[in-house]
């Protein structure tokens, strides 16, 4: 626990530096595409109640993620964050499109005990009908993630296996995760997360399934470091 520990004190002063470097953390609500956004990088996004205990003081991380993985893959970020958004005009979205919308809806239907026999069923498309009766959901998971304080690094490398948006990205998630670990962080009493049908999300304590019962490797903090230090450079 004595490493990691101190791990986490590092990734959450590596975050209070990103946090300066970029002019604070934005609501994803208040977001736009003509915003100043780098093509590829790597987010991170924090939850109003949710705050840190042993590592220090501040909000947790509770998401990590990033886009563009795949050889040959052009999705920018921005790309990525509006299908977590959803769409503006409507306050709806396509939960299809986004794991972070469809992992946020569940735990809504469980806490508020509401139904929908087609949010969970793993399609990627489905009839007009059926997405007009998901659409309060879909309002609802909005209003959620759309509340939700973030923070983004540009990590402007070409998509593959050895990109280091997937190296911060899973070291970032293995090193928070507090699957089948002595917690440290643990989210609150009232963490909507808990009420999430994924077993990965409510024993992680973030909105992750992929990577939260990995090991992490430490060296993913160097790779932080330096794309931090870029961005100060870049002032």
């Amino acid at each position: 626990m004595d490493n990691r520990l101190a791990d986490l004190q590092r990734f959450y002063e590596l975050m209070a530096e990103l946090d300066s470097y970029i002019e604070g953390k934005h609501l994803l609500r208040d977001c736009h595409g003509r915003m100043n956004w780098p093509m590829r990088g790597v987010y991170f996004f924090f939850e109003d109640g949710e705050v840190r205990g042993q590592s220090g003081n501040g909000p947790r991380v509770v998401r990590v993620g990033t886009h563009a993985l795949k050889s040959g893959s052009r999705t920018s970020l921005w790309k990525r964050l509006s299908q977590h958004k959803g769409v503006a005009l409507s306050g709806g979205g396509n939960h299809r499109g986004s794991i972070f919308r469809l992992i946020v809806g569940t735990a809504l239907l469980e806490r508020d005990g509401l139904t929908s026999e087609s949010w969970d069923n793993r399609k990627s498309t489905a009839p007009r009908e059926v997405r007009l009766a998901e659409q309060h959901i879909e309002q609802l998971v909005s209003g959620v993630i759309g509340a939700m304080p973030f923070l983004w690094l540009d990590v402007g490398d070409d998509p593959g296996a050895e990109s280091e948006r997937g190296i911060i990205e899973r070291g970032s998630i293995a090193l928070l995760s507090n699957w089948r670990k002595e917690p440290i962080d643990p989210p609150s009493s009232s963490w909507l997360g808990k009420y999430c049908n994924r077993e990965r999300i409510r024993s992680s304590g973030l909105w992750n399934s992929n990577h939260v019962d990995e090991a992490y490797d430490p060296n993913f903090l160097d790779v932080l470091e330096s794309r931090v230090e870029q961005i100060r450079r870049r002032r």
